[in-house]
Protein backbone atom coordinates (compact mmCIF):
# COMPACT_ATOMS: atom_id res chain seq x y z
CA UNK A 1 0.00 0.00 0.00
CA UNK A 2 1.34 3.85 -0.86
CA UNK A 3 0.37 7.13 0.45
CA UNK A 4 0.07 9.89 -1.86
CA UNK A 5 2.43 12.67 -2.18
CA UNK A 6 -0.26 14.23 -1.08
CA UNK A 7 -0.99 12.57 2.14
CA UNK A 8 2.82 12.27 2.77
CA UNK A 9 3.25 15.97 2.95
CA UNK A 10 0.21 16.74 4.61
CA UNK A 11 2.29 14.15 7.33
CA UNK A 12 5.45 16.15 7.28
CA UNK A 13 3.95 19.59 7.30
CA UNK A 14 1.82 18.48 10.16
CA UNK A 15 4.93 17.20 12.29
CA UNK A 16 7.31 20.06 11.70
CA UNK A 17 4.60 22.63 13.13
CA UNK A 18 3.56 20.11 15.78
CA UNK A 19 7.48 21.06 16.62
CA UNK A 20 7.31 24.56 16.89
CA UNK A 21 4.30 24.64 18.98
CA UNK A 22 3.08 28.63 19.25
CA UNK A 23 5.11 29.74 16.11
CA UNK A 24 4.32 30.14 12.55
CA UNK A 25 6.23 28.09 10.15
CA UNK A 26 6.38 28.88 6.26
CA UNK A 27 5.90 26.62 3.35
CA UNK A 28 9.40 27.62 2.14
CA UNK A 29 10.94 26.56 5.26
CA UNK A 30 8.98 23.66 5.79
CA UNK A 31 9.91 22.57 1.24
CA UNK A 32 13.16 23.11 1.82
CA UNK A 33 13.37 21.21 5.05
CA UNK A 34 11.95 17.93 3.52
CA UNK A 35 13.34 18.68 0.17
CA UNK A 36 9.85 18.65 -1.81
CA UNK A 37 7.86 20.92 -3.67
CA UNK A 38 7.09 24.16 -2.69
CA UNK A 39 3.92 24.72 -4.86
CA UNK A 40 2.64 20.90 -4.07
CA UNK A 41 3.11 22.04 -0.38
CA UNK A 42 1.05 25.44 -0.34
CA UNK A 43 -1.98 23.04 -1.84
CA UNK A 44 -1.63 21.07 0.71
CA UNK A 45 -1.54 23.39 3.68
CA UNK A 46 -4.26 25.54 2.32
CA UNK A 47 -6.19 22.04 2.61
CA UNK A 48 -4.81 21.43 6.17
CA UNK A 49 -6.10 25.22 6.68
CA UNK A 50 -9.85 24.23 4.78
CA UNK A 51 -10.27 21.32 6.95
CA UNK A 52 -9.05 23.28 10.55
CA UNK A 53 -5.81 21.27 11.00
CA UNK A 54 -3.94 24.41 10.58
CA UNK A 55 -4.48 27.93 10.92
CA UNK A 56 -3.19 29.86 8.16
CA UNK A 57 -1.80 33.38 7.56
CA UNK A 58 -0.75 34.14 4.15
CA UNK A 59 1.49 37.65 3.30
CA UNK A 60 5.23 38.37 4.36
CA UNK A 61 4.60 37.79 7.77
CA UNK A 62 2.66 34.71 7.25
CA UNK A 63 3.14 31.10 7.83
CA UNK A 64 0.84 28.19 9.31
CA UNK A 65 0.70 26.70 13.09
CA UNK A 66 -1.40 23.62 14.30
CA UNK A 67 -4.75 25.30 14.90
CA UNK A 68 -5.65 21.71 17.01
CA UNK A 69 -3.39 19.77 19.71
CA UNK A 70 -1.30 16.69 18.39
CA UNK A 71 -3.58 14.47 20.19
CA UNK A 72 -6.75 15.69 18.84
CA UNK A 73 -5.36 14.93 14.79
CA UNK A 74 -6.02 11.02 14.27
CA UNK A 75 -4.34 10.13 11.46
CA UNK A 76 -7.03 7.42 10.18
CA UNK A 77 -9.24 10.67 9.82
CA UNK A 78 -6.68 12.74 8.59
CA UNK A 79 -5.98 9.92 5.95
CA UNK A 80 -9.32 9.60 4.56
CA UNK A 81 -9.32 13.29 3.89
CA UNK A 82 -6.25 13.20 2.18
CA UNK A 83 -6.16 10.26 -0.10
CA UNK A 84 -8.49 10.47 -2.96
CA UNK A 85 -9.63 6.72 -3.08
CA UNK A 86 -8.29 3.48 -2.50
CA UNK A 87 -9.25 1.93 -5.63
CA UNK A 88 -6.49 -0.41 -5.64
CA UNK A 89 -7.77 -2.72 -8.32
CA UNK A 90 -9.72 -2.23 -11.71
CA UNK A 91 -12.76 -3.80 -10.26
CA UNK A 92 -13.06 -0.67 -7.24
CA UNK A 93 -12.94 1.74 -10.32
CA UNK A 94 -16.17 3.63 -12.34
CA UNK A 95 -14.57 2.36 -15.66
CA UNK A 96 -14.16 -1.22 -14.12
CA UNK A 97 -13.85 -3.37 -17.60
CA UNK A 98 -12.77 -6.47 -16.29
CA UNK A 99 -14.86 -9.61 -17.49
CA UNK A 100 -14.20 -11.75 -14.36
CA UNK A 101 -15.70 -9.37 -11.67
CA UNK A 102 -18.96 -11.21 -11.08
CA UNK A 103 -17.24 -14.09 -9.90
CA UNK A 104 -14.38 -12.74 -8.71
CA UNK A 105 -12.91 -12.84 -4.89
CA UNK A 106 -9.86 -10.40 -4.87
CA UNK A 107 -11.94 -7.35 -4.01
CA UNK A 108 -12.90 -8.98 -0.42
CA UNK A 109 -8.83 -9.86 -0.07
CA UNK A 110 -8.11 -6.16 -1.54
CA UNK A 111 -11.05 -4.44 0.78
CA UNK A 112 -9.75 -6.36 4.07
CA UNK A 113 -5.91 -5.63 3.33
CA UNK A 114 -7.42 -1.69 2.81
CA UNK A 115 -8.97 -2.04 5.86
CA UNK A 116 -6.60 -3.06 7.82
CA UNK A 117 -4.25 -0.76 6.70
CA UNK A 118 -6.57 2.23 7.51
CA UNK A 119 -7.05 0.56 10.89
CA UNK A 120 -3.46 0.67 11.73
CA UNK A 121 -3.54 4.50 11.02
CA UNK A 122 -7.04 4.99 13.03
CA UNK A 123 -4.99 3.80 16.23
CA UNK A 124 -2.78 6.41 15.94
CA UNK A 125 -2.43 10.35 16.67
CA UNK A 126 -0.13 13.10 15.83
CA UNK A 127 0.91 13.71 19.10
CA UNK A 128 2.14 9.55 19.00
CA UNK A 129 4.51 10.10 16.13
CA UNK A 130 6.01 13.33 17.15
CA UNK A 131 9.77 14.03 17.05
CA UNK A 132 12.10 14.65 19.98
CA UNK A 133 12.59 18.42 20.47
CA UNK A 134 15.35 19.16 18.70
CA UNK A 135 15.28 16.86 15.75
CA UNK A 136 14.32 18.62 12.76
CA UNK A 137 17.75 20.22 11.79
CA UNK A 138 20.19 20.42 8.95
CA UNK A 139 22.05 17.23 10.67
CA UNK A 140 18.62 14.90 9.73
CA UNK A 141 19.47 14.96 6.16
CA UNK A 142 17.00 12.43 4.28
CA UNK A 143 18.32 8.75 4.12
CA UNK A 144 16.60 6.61 2.29
CA UNK A 145 14.79 3.57 4.13
CA UNK A 146 15.17 -0.25 2.39
CA UNK A 147 13.52 -2.75 2.08
CA UNK A 148 10.43 -3.90 4.40
CA UNK A 149 10.37 -2.02 7.93
CA UNK A 150 9.02 -4.88 9.98
CA UNK A 151 9.46 -8.82 8.56
CA UNK A 152 6.56 -9.99 6.61
CA UNK A 153 5.83 -13.11 6.78
CA UNK A 154 6.86 -16.02 4.38
CA UNK A 155 5.02 -16.54 1.76
CA UNK A 156 2.65 -19.74 1.32
CA UNK A 157 3.98 -22.72 -0.71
Amino acid sequence: MRLTKFSDYALRALLFAASRPGERVTVEETAQLFGISRMHLKKVVMFLSAEGYVSALRGHHGGFMLALAPEQINLGVLLRKTEPDFGMVECFQAENMCPITRGCRLAGVVNEGVAAFIAAFDRYTLADILLPPGRFTPSDAPQPLRGPYLPLPPAAD
